[in-house]
């Protein structure tokens, strides 16, 4: 990675740094599309700049770009080999105790987004539910320090309550491998996870849709990891009608995980394509980049941004589009990204934003309880993994 990013790095760019120099060599002695991925700082700065030039004039109508995102649309799902879905099996909610807190409810929950394959989070929902509530899926990033690990965060469980204070149904649930089922056997970096975390992202949308979430108001938001879940998922799912991908929308820089790019989703015989695209495939619904100035994202207000618009221009919705750059800011879904992703969700969502901020712009979490990582597992005496659970990812029959 370059120099200028090293710079700005915090201990989780550090972590994506191991991953983008070891994961290249473990795809080779796995996939024979090795040749076909495009991982982490796969070009320069400039060499993302000049692609999205390049592509954008291609396409000088909105008939042009439509062709264009039928077909980014297909190359995320045939990499993915999910072109043919496998068949949605009951999701079977293993449901916890409801916890109340000011303003909101906490309930851990499994549901099988597969047989036997076991996806575990927790619902936040606001303590009153006056008739339908839009819904929010929220995957989380590749945190892993201790005490500060994926949904489990302080920073992420103020947000899943913030929102919920606001109104939405929330579901956080753990990436593949993380979690509770982390301890059984699970791992992140095996197999074709980015297959995978992608149906678990698309059965989440089931899920929420299940409990009576408005199927007009459904959203997508998360940083880094998450980012690249967010805004895959709002590119093949046509369910979700509001994106907030944090972090992670790049020219240049295409994931360091096996879950964001370890599967050839960006490049195919004759095509090629990169995250600021997939994220215009969601065009014209609204789409909010928070992008800092201390990761891969620094350029957006510069380079990924104009593209977007471009694109929303030519479906006439370039108000649909939005960027909040903090130049100042690092890698992350702290403080200040939140005061930029709340007011954009509350507005598409029609939440109700003085639940989570002052009126002169602070947060308002000082409510919120932040609960121990365990008090957020599924799993326990009462409702213990079942016998059938899987806990590998290649004991799965798709």
């Amino acid at each position: 990675m370059k120099n200028t990013l090293l710079m700005n790095s915090n201990w989780y760019l550090t972590a994506i740094l191991i991953m983008v120099f070891t994961f290249p060599k473990a795809v080779t002695a796995q996939s024979a599309d090795a040749d076909m991925l495009c991982v982490g700082d796969h070009w320069t700065e400039a060499e993302g700049a000049s692609f999205l030039q390049k592509e954008k004039e291609k396409y000088s109508t909105e008939k042009a770009w439509d062709k264009r995102a039928a077909a980014i649309r297909k190359q995320i799902l045939k990499g993915t080999d999910l072109v043919k879905m496998p068949k949605k099996s009951p999701l079977k909610p293993i449901m916890g105790e409801i916890r109340k807190f000011d303003g909101y409810v906490v309930q851990n929950i499994a549901f099988e987004s597969l047989p036997g394959v076991f996806v575990t989070g927790s619902l936040y929902m606001p303590n009153e539910n006056p008739g339908k509530l839009p819904g929010i899926i929220s995957p989380h990033g590749h945190w892993t320090k201790p005490g500060d690990v994926g949904r489990f965060r302080p920073d992420a469980q103020k947000r899943f309550a913030s929102m919920a204070r606001m109104g939405a149904i929330v579901w956080a649930y753990d990436a593949v491998g993380y979690g509770q089922l982390g301890e059984m056997g699970w791992e992140h970096r095996e197999g074709d996870v980015l297959k995978l975390q992608l149906w678990n992202s698309i059965r989440s949308v089931d899920f929420i849709l299940s409990l009576g979430a408005d199927p007009d108001r459904l959203a997508v938001t998360g940083a880094s990891g998450g980012g690249t879940q967010s805004f895959l998922l709002a590119a093949v799912d046509d369910r979700i009608d509001v994106s907030a991908p944090v972090v992670m929308v790049s020219a240049h820089f295409f994931g360091g995980c096996e879950c964001e790019s370890g599967m050839p989703i960006h490049k195919g015989k004759n095509f090629q394509t990169n995250n600021v695209e997939i994220a215009g495939v969601f065009a014209p619904k609204p789409l909010l980049l928070t992008s800092v100035g201390g990761d891969w994202t620094k350029n957006t207000p510069n380079v990924e941004y104009p593209f977007l618009q471009y694109i929303y221009g030519l479906k006439g919705k370039t108000d649909k589009v939005e960027n909040k750059h903090i130049p100042e800011d690092n890698h992350g879904y702290d403080e200040k990204k939140r005061k930029a992703v709340y007011p954009f969700l509350a507005e598409n969502l029609k939440l109700d934003l003085s639940k989570a901020m002052y009126s002169d712009g602070r947060l308002k979490e000082e409510a919120v309880t932040v609960e121990d990582q365990k008090a957020l597992y599924p799993f326990n005496d009462k409702n213990p993994f079942p016998a059938y659970g899987i806990t590998s990812i290649d004991k799965i029959k798709w």
